[in-house]
């Protein structure tokens, strides 16, 4: 792969391309590469400015005519559970999460493969291989690490461990003042358990752990049903054109 410069990185601009979130909307995005020994205070820099990132590549969204996707970051310290995302942690106090370096395994592209095909058949994703997953995981010059979340197995208590079966999965970027979810899937047969949320509390609570401020969820789209539920974790902050300001959480419906 052709190196760039670490101490100067150079910004691309996508062509534009339908928009996944909003109907007759276009999306551009500018990206840049991950690459060299900078990369991981490249990223702590670039994702406190709104970037995300795939792989060795930071982008955001450069649109022409619409500012609809926000960034957004919760306040880990600060977070209070509602009763119901109690209950959510509750009705999963059977699993167990487990911190390693981001390796792939077949295990986890078969829960990954069986997560596409029931949730996001037609998505941009749907056609991933093998190999395609194991770059998305691997292919990372920062500190990321895989969340693997199994049931409590026969010797849980004895190693500390789950060994049971893998549930969910979460790819996470470990930052200096945060954790950033890069992608997450669960076993869509345990549609019942709100997977996505409980993975997204468990972060809150490590994050809390490890006394850092925030976690990083990406973008909120105003306007699009499906990213909603990252408005159900306050108290958070968005980013603006004034930077980071702490969002009106008295606007938001629980």
């Amino acid at each position: 792969m052709t190196q760039h410069p670490t101490q100067s990185p150079q910004f691309f601009l996508t062509a534009p391309s339908p928009c996944p979130y909003l109907e007759g909307q276009f999306e551009r995005k500018v990206f840049t590469h991950l690459v060299g020994d900078k990369a991981s205070e490249m990223n702590d820099l670039l994702t406190q400015g709104g970037f995300r990132r795939s792989q060795n590549i930071a982008y955001r969204p450069a649109c022409e005519t619409c500012r609809a996707c926000v960034s957004v970051r919760i306040l880990a310290q600060e977070f209070t559970a509602s009763r119901n995302m109690k209950r959510v942690i509750q009705h999963n106090s059977d699993l167990i999460g487990a911190m390693h370096d981001a390796q792939p395994s077949t295990e986890q592209y078969s829960l990954f493969r069986s997560y596409l095909d029931a949730r996001h058949r037609r998505g941009g994703m749907s056609d991933m291989t093998v190999l395609d997953y194991a770059m998305m995981v691997e292919d990372t010059h920062v500190d990321t690490k895989v969340i693997e979340y199994r049931r409590r197995g026969p010797d849980s208590f004895i190693t500390g461990k789950g060994q049971g079966e893998l549930i969910a999965v979460a790819l996470t970027d470990k930052m200096a003042d945060g954790l950033s979810m890069v992608y997450s899937y669960f076993n869509p047969d345990f549609e019942d358990r709100s997977l996505g949320t409980f993975m997204i509390l468990d972060h809150i609570a490590r994050a809390r752990a490890m006394g850092l401020p925030h976690v990083y969820l990406g973008y909120w789209v105003n306007g699009s049903r499906k990213m909603n539920y990252k408005m159900r974790f306050m108290p958070q902050e968005h980013l603006g054109p004034k930077g980071w300001e702490r969002y009106d959480h008295e606007a938001v419906s629980r």
